[in-house]
């Protein structure tokens, strides 16, 4: 579906939005705060699960082409505020140096090469957006000040999902259906669940009535599908229970 950003729009994201994660960090009253979005995680966890991420695909991105993804860095993270940003934002800059070398074109291995997500740098880069666009509400919330998210920024993230996480060829198991997510800033998109698989795209005005559907503001929408809001966050018309075959499908292809 990929109706997104440049690849030097995505770059800049992944540095905006990664400093007001480290500022929702550094607002925390505790390293030892608890995520309420991420439940059993503390903050020092999102932490540490975020720039340990950085650095992976920074690895996965300057390998190239491959089978199999390199070994993730597991060093000791350091547990103090200062030293964990200052991790954090060279992990950060691993991850941009890499993808600026690449450019957007540059094949690797992404566990979403099955789907209509590329699996290159920019494909990367793109998700690594909405990773730490989400992680930053993550972190926020645990700060207790949670700011909103760009619309734009929130829309691609909604697409993003879509294209990756739920896109695949691995047969649904259910009876046939189709969903339509609406933004209300005036965007929408449907996917389709069959015996062909997932497939997401954007929604057309011809398009048939859906199996069920969900309403809501790009940014409730991106929550919604990426775990942080449930369906009585949003409007929900149609069968409640295709919603809830999708949030339980773990595909294997």
């Amino acid at each position: 579906m990929t109706e997104s950003l440049e690849y030097s729009a995505l770059l800049q994201l992944i540095d905006e939005r990664s400093a007001a994660f480290r500022c929702a960090v550094a607002a925390a009253p505790s390293l030892d705060a608890p995520v309420p979005s991420c439940p059993e995680w503390t903050l020092f966890d999102l932490v540490q699960h975020l720039g340990t991420g950085q650095r992976w695909w920074a690895a996965i991105v300057a390998a190239g082409p491959a089978e199999a993804p390199p070994a993730k860095d597991l060093a000791e993270v350091p547990r103090e505020l200062e030293a964990l940003l200052a991790w954090y934002a060279e992990s950060n800059e691993l991850l941009l140096s890499a993808l600026r070398e690449a450019g957007p074109e540059r094949e690797c291995w992404a566990w979403w090469s099955a789907g209509v997500s590329p699996a290159n740098a920019w494909g990367v880069a793109r998700r690594r957006v909405h990773e730490v666009l989400v992680h930053t509400y993550d972190a926020q919330l645990a700060a207790g000040a949670v700011q909103p998210m760009p619309a734009d920024v929130a829309i691609d993230g909604v697409a993003e999902f879509l294209d990756t996480c739920n896109s695949t060829p691995a047969a649904w198991p259910h009876e046939a259906a189709t969903i339509h997510y609406h933004a209300t800033e005036g965007r929408s998109w449907l996917l389709t669940l069959d015996g062909t698989g997932a497939w997401p795209a954007p929604l057309t005005d011809d398009a048939a009535p859906p199996s069920a559907s969900a309403t809501g503001t790009a940014e409730q929408l991106l929550l919604f599908v990426w775990g942080r809001l449930t369906l009585s966050d949003l409007k929900i018309e149609g069968d409640h229970q295709v919603f809830e075959q999708l949030i339980a499908w773990e595909p294997e292809e």
